[in-house]
C-alpha cells in the first residue's frame, strides 16, 4: 500500500456507521473480551466536549480505514481547572493496520490542533510509540491521573512550546469517555456478531 494514496478528510454524518463498524473491528477482543470503543464514539459526538473539527477519517479506495475523534477535557488543579484536549479512539481496520495510517491520522490532527490554538493534548497510550509524535511522560508536568497516581501510560504534548508550564493536577478524562454496560450490550446488537473472546494480551477480562 502506498500510504500517500490515503485521503484524510473530516468524518461527515454520512459516514457515522462506517466509523463505528471500522471502530469495532478495530478493537475487538484487542483489550478486552469485545469492545466498547464503538460506543463510546457513537455517544461522544452527542457530549459537548467532542471536537468536530479534529474527527477525521481515512480513505482508501473510497472506503473508509480509519478514524481519530478528540474531545475537551481538563486538568484539575488545588484551586483551579485547565483546558486541554485528548484524542481516542485511534480505529484502523485490522487489515490495514501497521502500515502507517494511525500515523498520519495523529500528525494530521496534531498539527490542525495546534493551529485551532489549543495549548495541549493529554492521553493514555504506549509510552514507547507516542514519544515519536513528541509525548513525553506527565510527571514531567505534575500532572497525574483522576487518582493522584503518576502512570506512565499518561503522556502529554505542549502544542506550544511552554503551555504546561506552571500547570499540574489530575487529568480528568469528563464525560465523553463514560460507558454504560447495559447500554453497550442493547448497542452491540446493532452489529453482525462477533464472538467475545479472552485472550492473554488482553489488559480487562471483564
Amino acid at each position: 500500500m502506498d500510504i500517500t494514496n490515503i485521503l484524510l478528510r473530516p468524518e461527515e454524518e454520512k459516514d457515522y456507521n462506517s466509523v463505528e463498524n471500522v471502530t469495532r473491528e478495530a478493537f475487538w477482543n484487542v483489550y478486552k473480551p469485545g469492545c466498547d470503543e464503538h460506543l463510546l464514539i457513537h455517544n461522544m459526538r452527542k457530549t459537548k466536549e467532542f471536537i468536530k473539527d479534529l474527527d477525521y477519517v481515512a480513505v482508501f479506495n473510497d472506503e473508509i480505514i480509519g478514524n481519530i475523534v478528540y474531545a475537551q477535557t481538563k486538568i484539575i488543579g488545588i484551586n483551579t481547572e485547565y483546558d486541554v484536549i485528548t484524542f481516542g479512539p485511534v480505529s484502523v481496520l485490522p487489515m490495514y493496520q501497521k502500515k502507517g495510517i494511525g500515523k498520519k491520522l495523529i500528525e494530521h490532527t496534531i498539527t490542525k490542533s495546534g493551529e485551532m490554538g489549543f495549548n495541549a493534548v493529554i492521553i493514555y497510550g504506549n509510552p514507547e510509540y507516542y514519544k515519536k509524535f513528541g509525548f513525553i511522560n506527565s510527571g514531567e508536568y505534575t500532572i497525574t491521573d483522576r487518582e493522584g497516581n503518576y502512570v506512565d501510560a499518561l503522556m502529554a504534548l505542549e502544542l506550544y512550546p511552554g503551555s504546561l508550564e506552571n500547570i499540574n493536577g489530575k487529568f480528568s478524562e469528563g464525560e465523553a469517555y463514560k460507558i454504560d454496560k447495559h447500554e453497550l450490550e442493547i448497542f452491540d446488537k446493532n452489529f453482525p456478531y462477533k464472538e467475545k473472546r479472552v485472550l492473554d494480551t488482553q489488559i480487562f477480562k471483564e
